[in-house]
């Protein structure tokens, strides 16, 4: 019996962006399994040329709505480090609060309203309304904490106004009441850890490499060293031999390779390179799915995502601790600008970003490049499509099954895909 297969998917749902997926397999051979990105390039390194350091982390947080506070982070430390800037301890601690909101809220986003409905047999969150109106309560709850800690810290939930050069503008109010609804929230992860339980991830291995921020005494968001899971390390000024971007014909985002002929970033990245700088409560789950370094089953991003929620719950309750015993000490330094190139390198909730800018003596950016965590991980989606493909491809196997495969694998790395093209 002959196997002939046939996927189309024309700009797949329930990502960000446009990207298609196509298979075909005939008499049982593959013949094409392509993931292409198709989003119209943005050029926004090329808006910020010219552009003052004022403004500069401002702009990039409109590069993307859900990875807002990253990107404005990324800037603000390029910056810094080109003038030479150290902000104060409390303003890092503010700024990773920041980032833990942000983590939240769009790992949130991913696994209840883009990743659960192939679990719960919908096409999409809205059916879900009736179904399943727990799991929907459940999912708004937690964005929204995520929400209002990204409004707490950055002065509003997206687009952050108190995030600028040389640390925070201004001390948050009502972290005592926020840390309430963190510690509440644990009671929301345990039945979100009930639900992905239930949830049938399939079985499927490709051996990758995976980059991220190393950790040294704690998990890793802002700033540090580079590392690889095949051994790679460098400095995080040293971001272009670890990214080595490369055009494809058939996509407008470039894409990334290292030891291997593509690499993955991301939360399955993170977990496997600093697991055991994770909270043990955090990493207690991830045993509870069966998540154990090195994983190579990019479906397991999914429950990396969920492992990494209460960790940033457990830790952003930790800052907060320690910003309240604090209260006296400044968040903002002096800032004069210079002539000077600087990297910023952050863990945004779908891996890697870096800004690297150059500047005048007056602060003004005269070259700016930006390297996104979708741009690396396009060629891992695009080579795992072609392996998960060889390995489901079977007598039995329908089109429309494929298809869902398919589409889950891609949505398992959580793509931004109008990001990734610059």
């Amino acid at each position: 019996m002959k196997l002939d297969l046939s996927v189309d998917v024309h700009h797949l749902t329930r990502v960000e962006g446009h990207g298609n997926i196509m298979v075909q397999v005939r008499d049982g051979k593959i013949q094409e399994a392509r993931w292409d990105v198709v989003e119209t390039p943005r050029y926004f390194e090329a808006i910020l040329k010219g552009k003052h350091y004022t403004s500069a982390g401002l702009l990039t947080a409109r590069i993307c709505g859900i990875c807002s506070f990253g990107h404005c982070l990324a800037s603000l430390r390029a910056t810094e480090n080109a003038f030479g800037i150290s902000i104060p301890e409390r303003a890092a601690w503010l700024r990773l609060l920041a980032k833990h909101g942000e983590t939240l809220q769009s790992h949130c986003l991913h696994l209840f309203f883009l990743a659960a409905p192939d679990f719960l047999n919908t096409s999409s969150v809205i059916p879900l309304l009736e179904s399943h109106p727990e799991v929907v309560a459940l999912a708004l709850r937690l964005k929204g904490l995520g929400n209002r800690l990204c409004e707490v810290t950055g002065g509003r939930a997206t687009h952050p106004v108190s995030l600028q050069v040389g640390g925070v503008t201004l001390m948050p109010e009502g972290l005592g009441s926020l840390r309430d609804e963190l510690q509440h929230s644990l009671d929301d992860l345990a039945m979100a850890v009930e639900l992905f339980h239930t949830f049938e991830i399939p079985d499927f291995v490709r051996e990758t490499e995976f980059v991220s921020l190393k950790g040294e005494n704690e998990y890793p968001f802002i700033g540090g060293r580079l590392i690889s899971s095949d051994g790679v390390e460098h400095a995080e000024h040293e971001y272009l031999p670890m990214t080595n971007e490369y055009t494809d014909k058939n996509n407008t985002s470039k894409w990334c390779k290292l030891s291997r002929e593509s690499f993955a970033v991301g939360a399955l990245a993170r977990f496997n390179n600093n697991h055991h700088l994770i909270h043990p409560q955090a990493l207690d789950i991830a045993s509870s799915f069966g998540l154990t370094p090195v994983c190579h089953n990019p479906f397991m991003n999914n429950i990396a995502q969920l492992v990494e929620c209460v960790h940033v719950v457990h830790d952003s309750i930790r800052l907060i601790d320690k910003l309240l015993e604090s209260d006296s000490e400044p968040t903002m330094v002096p800032v004069t600008p210079r002539a000077g190139e600087g990297v910023g390198a952050v863990e945004v909730p779908r891996g890697i970003l870096y800004h690297s800018y150059k500047y005048d003596e007056k602060g003004n950016i005269t070259k700016a490049d930006c390297v996104i965590p979708t741009t690396q991980n396009n060629a891992n989606i695009h080579y795992s499509l072609k392996d998960l493909v060889e390995q489901f491809a079977v007598q039995g196997m329908t089109d429309e099954k494929l298809e869902l495969l398919c589409s889950m694998l891609v949505r398992a790395y959580d793509p931004c895909v109008s990001c990734s093209v610059h």
